[in-house]
């Protein structure tokens, strides 16, 4: 098993000043990154600023995401010396969906949110088709589980240099990186 501060040394795959179009919130992100380092680490306890160092968020807003996290159950965690934070179920059990709803959920849109008296009981042709998108990424990511994201393409894991993508040593489900 692989430390996530060892990970943390040589990580060059993501960058804090990516500006490409977002779909989801950057406090989202920060949370799927969160999840992934925490996913490789299914067994141990990594701490706020081991996780800050690996994902490249600020340890002060990490932290505040955490608490996000550990209030949907998604993580557990323990105070002190030694102390740190690990999944709370299985890789395989929480789906990027779970994630992405305990920060900013994906919701679907039920009734004109205009209030528009000639809408009452169906929606407009915008608002269908945004609540079809909802609906598409609800199926979409509540179909990935961080288990999958890990073991998809042994040549580029989440949070992954190329270096490091080939000493990664995953545990979820006996996967591990194609070439060693």
């Amino acid at each position: 098993m692989l430390p996530c501060s060892t990970i943390g040394s040589t990580l060059c795959s993501v960058t804090s000043d990516w500006k490409g179009i977002l779909l989801l919130s950057q406090t989202t992100e920060y949370a799927l990154r969160a999840m992934s380092c925490l996913a490789y680490m299914p067994d141990g306890l990594v701490s706020t600023a081991q996780l800050a160092e690996v994902t490249l968020v600020p340890m002060n807003y990490l932290a505040k995401v955490l608490q996000s996290l550990a209030k949907a159950e998604l993580i557990t965690g323990r105070r002190g010396v030694g102390g740190g934070y690990q999944l709370a179920k299985p890789a395989s059990e929480i789906t990027m969906l779970d994630v992405i709803n305990a920060i900013d959920p994906i919701e679907r849109i039920h009734e004109c949110p205009l209030k528009l008296e000639n809408h009452s009981g169906r929606l407009c042709p915008l608002h269908t088709r945004l609540d079809q998108a909802a609906s598409s990424l609800i199926d979409r990511f509540g179909g990935i589980t961080l288990h999958d994201m890990l073991s998809e393409d042994p040549t580029t894991r989440p949070l992954c240099d190329t270096e490091m993508t080939a000493r990664v040593d995953l545990t979820l489900g006996g996967s591990k990186p194609a070439s060693q």
